[in-house]
């Protein structure tokens, strides 16, 4: 859907009540006669652009729409042109007159449009719903970037953290979420994580770390061992086992494969993943 209308007499009321009441509307007022309005209108596309979803620019050329200008005008106060009312759920909820600057447009705006970490976690959240966990992962992290003290996006980081093994990751950030914020949603990701963290130690884990424990040299045991690892989200460990058998034969079964391959599961850019790219070259050249 195309986020920037005309507005014409004909199609004002069914705008507003078509508009999803969530959708923040901005009504620009502006003439093609006034030099002011060239340059808040590139303003005001952008930041439609910006809000593809969130946002409709709906403007009214006072030129061409004069009764319904003037009709607009006398129910709202208008006394000149540039001027933006913005409306939410049909209703107005601010009224900004005269030029607009970018900065004072990014403040109006601000206090009825997401901010930048929730339209972040709206993208993580789509990305995790498609299995695309390492998109989703990259934006979870930006938006933590932003505000790691928002919940919300700590939540959502957990659960791509889940998902991708990094269990440890998960049980940090939960650990940080105040009570206030302990939702169903963080009942049900502390849940999983209790569960990955019982699945860490298993019996298999346990005989195979004995067997090495007795013969470091048991590189059979080792690339058994690091595939459970894997599978149980201890991807460090996994690569570091899988890592001390290629210091001593770099072409010994699968295990390059199998390393590499663990590192493919990690995120894009993720510390631990480049970590390991620059020990394995390290033996490589």
């Amino acid at each position: 859907m195309n986020n920037i209308i005309e507005l014409t007499a004909d199609s004002f009321q069914q705008v507003i009540s078509e508009t999803a009441p969530e959708t923040l509307i901005a009504l620009y007022f502006y003439t093609q006669q006034a030099p002011e309005c060239v340059s808040m209108t590139s303003l005001l596309e952008e930041k439609a652009a910006q809000y593809s979803e969130h946002l409709l620019l709906a403007k009214l050329n006072c030129d061409v729409e004069q009764a319904l200008a003037s009709q607009l005008a006398q129910q709202i106060g208008l006394q000149g042109i540039p001027a933006i009312l913005l409306l939410k759920g049909g209703a107005p909820v601010d009224m900004l007159p005269g030029p607009q600057s970018k900065e004072m447009l990014d403040a109006a705006f601000e206090k009825h449009l997401p901010n930048a970490e929730d339209l972040l976690v709206t993208e993580a959240q789509q990305l995790l719903s498609q299995g695309n966990f390492s998109e989703a992962y990259t934006k979870a992290k930006q938006a933590y970037d932003v505000n790691a003290q928002n919940s919300k996006v700590k939540l959502i980081l957990a659960d791509i953290c889940l998902n991708i093994q990094k269990v440890d990751d998960a049980d940090a950030l939960l650990s940080t979420i105040p009570m206030v914020d302990q939702d169903a949603y963080f009942n049900n990701l502390k849940a999983k994580v209790e569960l990955a963290q019982e699945a860490k130690d298993s019996p298999e884990i346990k005989q195979l770390e004995a067997e090495i424990a007795k013969d470091e040299n048991n590189f059979d045991a080792k690339v058994k061992l690091a595939v459970q690892y894997d599978q149980v989200g201890r991807k460090e460990e996994a690569l570091e086992t899988l890592f001390s058998v290629l210091q001593k034969d770099l072409a010994f079964g699968d295990a390059r494969k199998m390393y590499l391959d663990v590192i493919a599961t990690l995120p894009d850019g993720d510390e631990l993943a480049g970590k390991y790219r620059r020990k394995l070259y390290s033996i490589l050249y």
